[in-house]
């Protein structure tokens, strides 16, 4: 699990001096791990207890189990000086080995209970994905809605239910045309899936039902930079696998209890 999943998991627990702290952590992650917590409170101007009460809430026994954890992170992540198909193998890989590590029961269990499920897209590759999505559930007589423009979105969310689950797929998770309606979403109690870059974002923490993709960009010559987008459809795909083999243990209990 990266830092950024960490701070939308806990985030409802952390306060204004937690993100102080941890927008400096995420700003100097190389450095962050070598510094002892009476170091880093320095840095950040904050109490040696106030480093430790983060640590805590972020799921860690002490701040010498999170500096690990930092050290851990920076090693994994790609070095600066890759060339672009290393920094897409090394977004897939991490992508993969997420997807190993994430249970998805919970998910695929909200989808089998939905009475109708809807899938939007916040942009063209995001689209594409839903699209994917919906041709991949097909084969388990699960038809999804694709909403293909937010207009369509804003429209469809008078007459979706609790009863129903929307799958949300977005690249930052911080589309502000989209926060209202997912606002609303929230205030009327339907549940949401997101699926999001692998990062701090309002999208994942506005529901339990979170799934990352493994996203960098890569820097072209004039300035252009281009994120990683086949992640997203690699947790498409895992996700549409994970529903197969949850309603194939549904089938096989059924079939032991009778």
């Amino acid at each position: 699990m990266k830092l950024e999943e960490l701070i939308n998991k806990y985030y409802n627990q952390l306060h204004e001096n937690d993100f102080h702290i941890l927008k400096y952590v995420l700003n100097h992650k190389s450095s962050c791990y070598e510094l002892g917590i009476n170091s880093l409170a320095d840095k950040c101007n904050v109490s040696r207890s106030s480093i430790l009460r983060l640590a805590q809430k972020l799921g860690f026994s002490g701040y010498s189990e999170f500096r690990v954890f930092l050290k851990w992170e920076d090693q994994e992540g790609p070095s600066e000086q890759v060339s672009s198909v290393e920094v897409l193998s090394t977004d897939i890989q991490e992508t993969l080995k997420y997807t190993k590590t994430k249970n998805f029961h919970e998910i695929c269990e909200l989808i089998e209970q939905s009475e109708r499920i809807f899938v939007y897209g916040t942009g063209d590759l995001q689209l594409n994905c839903a699209y994917e999505l919906q041709r991949m559930f097909r084969a388990m007589q699960r038809y999804l809605h694709v909403i293909r423009v937010h207009s369509e979105f804003e429209m469809i969310i008078r007459d979706v239910t609790v009863r129903d689950v929307i799958i949300i797929i977005s690249l930052s998770g911080d589309t502000p045309i989209m926060v209202p309606t997912v606002r609303s979403i929230v205030s009327k109690g339907i549940p949401f899936i997101s699926i999001t870059n692998l990062r701090n974002n309002v999208l994942a923490r506005m529901t339990p039902y979170n799934l990352y993709a493994n996203c960098s960009e890569t820097k072209l010559s004039d300035g252009t930079t281009v994120p990683t987008f086949s992640t997203f459809f690699i947790v498409g795909e895992t996700l549409f696998r994970k529903y197969v083999e949850y309603r194939q243990h549904i089938e096989v209990s059924h079939n032991e209890e009778s």
